[in-house]
This record gives structure tokens, sequence and C-alpha cells, in this order.
């Protein structure tokens, strides 16, 4: 039986654009009693959006930092507040909650103390480079941040060849600061195919690009790559 007694909320925020924030998502959000987030400067930017939309006072609620580093320390503390009665919510900087960001020790604990969990669906930056890329959507594989080192990350692109990932599109999160050496592992290990980088989904300088990887590869080695890139190939 479900406890009736607190709720954890885990709303989707918007990867760029303030505006595409859900009218639940407002709702939920403005009557919490703790928001559990992974930088309390970046969330409180998105609750002062919310109180110049919102038409009635807004009580802004309190902002919990929650990340890798603290996630083990805070669980138990969490659980006892939900366990009181109170409204929690947990939302990341960007996007779907979760999504290579903590909480899914938190959603399990609540879980086998039967304390309520729902989710609040809303904005993906990997389900918006899908639908960008061109490639196929009927199957996809969503591998995360690639692998830092390059020959780690040769092994992985390497072994995707598997049979059960044929024709399948692949996508992953990569750093500004590595994209051009991924993308020359990518050429190296799999050869010149087509791939779409994403860069800064949503916001002002939003940019896809599509082509072969050499040609990718020659667009952005000649300028300064900033912001938050989606990377995406078929196999």
């Amino acid at each position: 039986m479900i406890s009736q007694t607190g709720e954890l909320y885990l709303i989707a925020t918007p990867i760029g654009n303030l505006n595409d924030l859900t009218l639940r998502a407002i709702e939920i959000l403005q009557s919490l009693d703790l928001i559990l987030c992974e930088d309390t400067r970046v969330s409180g930017k998105l609750l002062e959006h919310i109180k110049t939309l919102s038409n009635k006072e807004f009580i802004r609620p309190k902002l919990l930092a929650f990340h890798d580093h603290n996630e083990f320390k805070l669980l138990p503390q969490i659980i006892d507040f939900l366990k009181s009665g109170q409204k929690i919510g947990l939302i990341s900087d960007a996007g779907t909650p979760l999504i290579s960001d903590p909480g899914y020790k938190l959603v399990r604990s609540c879980l086998e103390q039967n304390i309520h969990v729902q989710a609040l669906p809303g904005a993906s930056s990997v389900l918006t480079a899908l639908t960008l890329s061109g490639f196929p959507p009927d199957k996809f594989l969503f591998i995360g941040y690639l692998p830092r080192k390059s020959g780690q990350r040769k092994i992985l692109i390497k072994n995707l060849n598997i049979t059960p990932f044929a024709h399948t599109t692949i996508i992953a999160f990569e750093s500004p600061y590595r994209l051009i050496a991924s993308l020359q592992d990518l050429l190296e290990t799999r050869g010149d195919l087509e791939v779409c980088v994403c860069r800064e989904l949503t916001k002002m300088y939003e940019e896809v690009k599509r082509g072969k990887v050499s040609d990718v590869i020659a667009y952005f080695g000649k300028k300064s790559v900033k912001g938050e890139i989606v990377l995406l190939f078929q196999i």
C-alpha cells in the first residue's frame, strides 16, 4: 500500500528556453515544501521566471543542493522529510532529472518504503536531438557521457557493433572540450560515417550540424566550441 504521507515529484525543467516549462510543472513547483536541485543559483533563476509568470502570490520553496557528492549523505534526511508529510521535488539544471544526473537511489528508496513518486514529463535533450538528427528514431541507444580517455572511448565505440545494436541510432553526451577528440576517435574506429552534433538546444545559439565525421571535425575545428552537446550517429 502506498503511503499517504509525503510525495516525491520528478520534474523536467527546460533545457534552454525557460518558456518550455510545462503548466503542470509550474503548478507543482509552486506547491512544494522543498526542491532538490543541482545548483541553487540555476534553479533560483527558474523560480524567479515562474514568479513573473504566476498570477498569484508565489511563496518560493526552499532549495537544497542535491548532487553526486552529497546524495548518499542527504538520502536519510530526505526520506525523513517525506515520511513527515512534505512534498519534495527533484529537478536538474536542465531537462529530465536522473538522466546522467543523481536521483535514482532516492527514487528506489522511496519505492522501497512505499513513498509515492510522480514523474512530470517535459524537456529532454536526448529526445530533442533525436528528432532533429534525421536518424531513424524507431530504435535508439542512449549511452550517457562518452569516456574521458581516448582508449576507453574507442573500445566503447568499437563494441557498439554487437548484433543486437545493428541499425540503431546512438545518442551520447559530450563535453565541448572533448568533442573534436571524440569525433576523431569515431572516425578512426568506425570510418567516415554520418553524424549529427546538436549544441545548445533551444537556446539563442542553438546549432545542429549534420554530415560526415571528417566534415564535422573540419567545421568545429575552425571555431571555439561551447555549450551543452549531444552527439548522434547510426551503427
